[in-house]
């Protein structure tokens, strides 16, 4: 694919998540809950037709949940902007080989006034932005119903629609940082641990921040504070994250962004393993979910250790967020997600 400034972009496929199940409480636990609705077929299947997207915004409609953020919702974000103090959301590029980066960053030095990067940014360590054409379902069907020829796209270089293009003048809204590990009292989730509703909304209630139509919500699990003090595991199978059944709030609180430090499903997934092989959502199931049904795009391996800090010393989770990806016709980008308080 094109791209500016000799930035090569590929794709590389996210592997497969698995799960498990767990109950809340201030310390880490990973123990089945009895009292829990199941994620079945079925509910999968109830799911597809209770909470799609699909024709909401009409049926040419290629931005899903970016239909959220209004120019209400834009100036309500700029609002927060008061101490004039900006962090990254993005991990610095990773240029050695790890069981956790199979495509390192490539950057080649053109003699000493210009490089050449090369990235395939899907994965799970590059911070990347998923658009509406990075998962299928079927025989290739993505969010709305558009059912590319993959050999057309390849000839064309590009996607005819739900490409990262239709993004092009950036996301600016309300960031929300949740800060799980945190609000645990831990400095990082073990790999496994599931956040739940009941987990979001206790979070909610502690802080006084509620999740709204048009945010950006970003979750902090502390992937990268583990990765620092153990090194690099195999994050596809091995992760905290949300849990399948998370997946009626995300269109409850119409969220228009998400985001995590890794592709935000728990893994394994923690649900029937009969779904994970069958249904077409696979085993990364809120995943593919959002950005199918829900139309949701989603930040992927996001580092959110300073914007953690930085929302700590001030008691502040939520802020302007602004993030623009490169104007290409591809499944994704490559971005740095910016956090202004």
């Amino acid at each position: 694919m094109a791209t500016t400034r000799r930035h090569s972009l590929g794709i590389a496929a996210i592997g497969a998540l698995l799960a498990t199940v767990g109950t809340w409480g201030l310390q880490q636990d990973r123990s089945p809950s009895g009292d829990r609705p199941a994620v079945t077929q079925a509910v999968i299947e109830g799911w597809k037709q209770e909470l799609t997207n699909w024709g909401r915004w009409g049926s040419d409609d290629e931005i899903g949940t970016l239909n959220l953020i209004t120019p209400e919702k834009r100036r309500q974000a700029a609002a927060l902007v008061r101490d004039g103090i900006s962090v990254s959301l993005a991990r610095d590029a990773e240029t050695e080989a790890a069981v956790d980066n199979a495509r390192p960053y490539q950057v080649t030095p053109l003699g000493i006034t210009a490089d050449e990067i090369r990235i395939a940014y899907h994965g799970f360590i590059h911070t990347h932005l998923d658009f509406l054409n990075h998962n299928f379902i079927g025989d290739g069907v993505t969010y709305n119903g558009y059912q590319p020829d993959p050999a057309v796209v390849v000839a064309n270089g590009g996607h005819a629609r739900n490409t990262v293009h239709n993004a092009k003048h950036g996301i600016v809204t309300r960031g929300v940082l949740i800060d799980m590990a945190r609000f645990k009292k831990v400095p990082y989730l073990e790999p496994g641990t599931p956040i739940y509703i009941e987990d979001l909304e206790a979070w909610e209630a502690e802080t006084g921040v509620t999740v709204s139509s048009g945010d950006a919500v970003v979750i902090r699990t502390g992937r990268w504070a583990r990765r620092a003090d153990v090194g690099a595991w195999d994050i596809a199978n091995e992760a905290a994250g949300l849990h399948a059944s998370v997946i009626p709030w995300l269109k409850e609180r119409d969220i228009a962004i998400l985001g995590g430090e890794a592709p935000q499903d728990v893994a394994p997934a923690g649900i029937d393993p009969a779904v994970t092989v069958a249904d077409d959502l696979g085993p990364r199931p809120l995943h593919r979910f959002a950005l199918i049904y829900l139309g949701m795009p989603l930040f992927d391996n996001l580092d959110l250790e300073a914007v953690a800090e930085t929302a700590a010393s001030l008691n502040r989770w939520e802020f302007l967020l602004t993030a623009a990806p490169l104007p290409t016709r591809g499944t994704g980008s490559p971005i740095n997600p910016i956090a202004t308080f």
